[in-house]
């Protein structure tokens, strides 16, 4: 079976959220499972391009409206990343130095619309179709519809949302960029008066996930406009959770962190990491360290801690270490903090990567207050390296972390995304550290939890071979 996977995202190409982590690790899970699974992505001028080799495999042009703009396939030249991977490269209107900009349709309809078109000259069409957020929104509604890819009638295709909130949406003045389509149906592209690609992929996709199972009933009531049709569309639906890449996030082979350890030395593993980034930052090792790693916004609950901050501050009871940027609103006062808490409180406004596994392999705890957390990657990290994540129980992050009042409970969750309810958390946080006993014994307990692609993988695999052989045949 072959699978194509399209998608704006791909760790280690292009990474801005979690879509890159998870394209970049789900081929190679499949892979592993005898399945030829293989990634299409925008070709952008990044680190990532600019340091590595890539040869043309095809060429040609593609007409969006009424411009004609050339594109080129490429392929990675000694190629490590366990799948097959291909390259889009529209120089006009791809080849930035970011992936997302505040107007990016015609950017991600030319990405389609190349990819559809190289796929086309294949002698054989792949076997399943699996596409990524909005970006590639439309990719469902092509192959139903537009004239030109009439021989994709019969491929099943997948629609995956990794996050609800962003849509994709654009004027009805833009259709005529859409490849020729009987017009009777452009209601299929409409959701409140304007083009809606995420919408659109609900409709015309033949099976719809979400990335966690939780994310999905949530959907349902909380989807930016989108709750009734998904509830209307829910027979096609379902939430898958999402894994993470554990030969990436391994902590006794992790090239980023200071000490390598397992579940066997993890006092000691753990405590030389911590030791480095308590030095780093000049924070005190003797106390319990929260950490938050990810983007400063409002759906992490991110506005939420310069408040909590204060509170856990005067305590004196813990150091805290954040990474991240986002919100001028959020990340100033969360900057202004730094005068006058210096050995307690310190911040990396940015983001690094090897910082990133330093900081899951030597704090102690991992705060997730978030709004809307469709699965969380990080809380699955931070178990592999032995930090205890505390969380809101929303989304993904209600299907991977357990509180530990619950029996072979392992986590702090809490329910309410408020700074009492953060507080709280934290102060759980700190009476759990003082029980070095139970402490120890939760992180032994934690880092032998499986939330590798293999389920996960198999499951989607599942799902492609009912696509392909429906139960009704």
């Amino acid at each position: 079976m072959t699978i194509i996977h399209i998608s704006a995202e791909c760790y280690p190409i292009a990474k801005v959220g979690g879509l890159a982590d998870v394209v970049g690790a789900l081929p190679k899970y499949q892979n592993s499972s005898k399945i030829s699974s293989k990634v299409i992505m925008p070709f952008y001028d990044n680190k990532f391009t600019q340091s590595n080799k890539f040869e043309k495999v095809y060429s040609d042009s593609i007409l969006l409206g009424n411009d004609r703009e050339d594109f080129s396939i490429l392929t990675l030249v000694n190629n490590t990343l366990g799948f097959d991977i291909f390259f889009v490269d529209v120089p006009s209107l791809i080849f930035k130095d970011y992936v997302y900009s505040s107007d990016d349709t015609e950017r991600f309809l030319a990405f389609q619309i190349a990819a559809l078109d190289w796929m086309s000259t294949w002698k054989k069409l792949p076997d399943i179709i699996h596409c990524h957020d909005h970006h590639t929104g439309l990719t469902p509604f092509m192959l139903q519809e537009s004239n030109k890819y009439e021989a994709f009638r019969e491929v099943p295709n997948i629609f995956t949302i990794h996050n609800a909130q962003y849509q994709g949406w654009f004027s009805h003045e833009k259709v005529g960029l859409i490849p020729e389509f009987n017009f009777d149906n452009v209601g299929l592209l409409d959701w409140g008066g304007q083009i809606n690609p995420l919408a659109t992929a609900i409709k015309c996709a033949w099976s719809v996930t979400t990335v966690s199972p939780s994310y999905m009933e949530e959907l349902k009531s909380a989807a930016n406009g989108l709750e009734s049709l998904l509830s209307s569309e829910a027979s096609k639906c379902i939430g898958v959770l999402n894994g993470i890449d554990v030969t990436v996030w391994n902590p006794e082979t992790d090239p980023f962190i200071e000490t390598n350890y397992s579940s066997k030395n993890i006092i000691k593993g753990k405590s030389g990491n911590k030791k480095y980034l308590c030095d780093r930052f000049n924070l005190d090792y003797n106390k319990p360290l929260f950490a938050f790693i990810g983007r400063l916004v409002l759906e992490k609950g991110a506005d939420l801690f310069p408040e909590s901050f204060k509170t856990i501050i005067e305590d004196k009871n813990a150091s805290i270490l954040l990474l991240g940027s986002g919100s001028e609103d959020i990340q100033n006062p969360l900057t202004e903090l730094l005068a006058n808490n210096e050995g307690i409180y310190n911040a990396f406004i940015g983001y690094d990567e090897a910082l990133s596994h330093n900081i899951y392999a030597g704090a102690d705890f991992l705060l997730m207050p978030s709004r809307v957390e469709p699965c969380g990657l990080n809380q699955m990290y931070a178990l592999r390296y032995g930090t205890i994540p505390i969380v809101r129980s929303i989304g993904g992050l209600k299907d991977t972390v357990k509180d530990i009042s619950e029996k072979n409970g392992f986590g702090i969750c809490h329910q309410e995304i408020t700074v009492p309810s953060i507080v709280n958390a934290v102060n759980r946080a700190i009476e759990l550290y003082t029980d070095q006993k139970k402490y120890k014994n939760i992180q032994k307990q934690i880092m032998a939890l499986d939330h590798s692609w293999n389920n996960s993988a198999q499951t989607y695999i599942n799902l492609y071979n009912s696509l392909k052989h429906p139960i009704n045949d």
